[in-house]
């Protein structure tokens, strides 16, 4: 079955109470209905930025949350005991907790927790020393973004994971934000199923555009993770916030990927029940007339 991630992203704005209440937010759909995994993220800015990018200004004032680039991203991290505490909070909520690692430092601290699965996003999957690290110290499923990624590239972080090559979920991905029509690239998902399934867990969709159109067409080329932002209002304060998906936009999101995924079959007879009375009365009998 496919699996539904909700990208916390920044959208908690570096508040741990509002990430409390995005959490509780998605515990209340249906059962039916219900997301399975909740993906913070994880970064040390002093490590993974330059002197000169920490200390500039946020190329967008309005979303900032501090006088520089760095203490933007500073204000907006949880540390790590804050990320246990929404560990705990998530699988409380009957969900699978996941972060995103940028950093050795981070992954350490996140490897702590023993989670179920973390992920590299696009950004720092080509920093392979990070990779061969988890490779070497993760059990978990290690989920990889492939955006703005080359084929040569992509072909070197998979030939990282010398161990962990069942573990790895790849995703499809364009790393543009909103990316418009004409750039989703759908096929890139039967791309890496042809190419790596045989090796791998599974492929997946992380998708940053409007609407739900592309992730059911994601999930009928063989998309069995669909990541997308979620968050509790797109007016909030974030670069983020406009191009994610609000409660309303998840609920929807799943009850169609559930609809879609039950009939992505073939048909289990030749004649369904549904048809018989329709075929007794529309079905040409072969009657000569004279």
């Amino acid at each position: 079955m496919v699996k539904l991630v909700a990208e916390f992203c920044a959208n908690h704005m570096g508040n741990i109470d509002i990430a409390r209440q995005m959490i509780d937010v998605l515990a209340n759909f249906p059962s039916e209905l219900r997301v399975d995994v909740i993906k913070f993220q994880k970064r040390c800015p002093r490590v993974i930025l330059s002197e000169q990018e920490y200390n500039a200004p946020h190329p967008d004032s309005k979303n900032s949350f501090g006088k520089t680039y760095g203490l933007h991203k500073e204000f907006l991290e949880f540390n790590i005991e804050q990320h246990r505490e929404l560990k705990s909070y998530c699988e409380a909520n009957g969900f699978i907790y996941s972060s995103s690692v940028f950093d050795r430092i981070s992954a350490e601290e996140i490897i702590s927790l023993h989670p179920e699965m973390i992920k590299i996003s696009s950004a720092n999957n080509t920093d392979y020393e990070l990779l061969e690290f988890i490779d070497n110290n993760f059990d978990g499923e290690i989920h990889i973004s492939l955006g703005m990624t080359t084929k040569e590239e992509e072909s070197r972080i998979f030939d990282v994971f010398q161990k962990k090559k069942k573990n790895l979920v790849l995703y499809a991905c364009t790393s543009s934000y909103p990316t418009t029509s004409g750039n989703i690239c759908l096929l890139e998902i039967r791309r890496l199923n042809e190419l790596y399934g045989k090796y791998i867990k599974a492929v997946g969709f992380s998708g940053h555009h409007a609407g739900n159109l592309y992730d059911i067409a994601a999930l009928t080329l063989g998309a069995e993770y669909i990541e997308r932002h979620f968050t509790l209002d797109k007016t909030f304060k974030g670069t983020d916030q406009l191009f994610s998906l609000n409660a309303a936009d998840f609920m929807q999101l799943s009850k169609d990927l559930k609809l879609v995924e039950k009939d992505l079959v073939y048909k289990p007879k030749d004649v369904l029940d549904d048809e018989l009375l329709v075929r007794e009365r529309l079905k040409y009998k072969g009657v000569v007339c004279r």
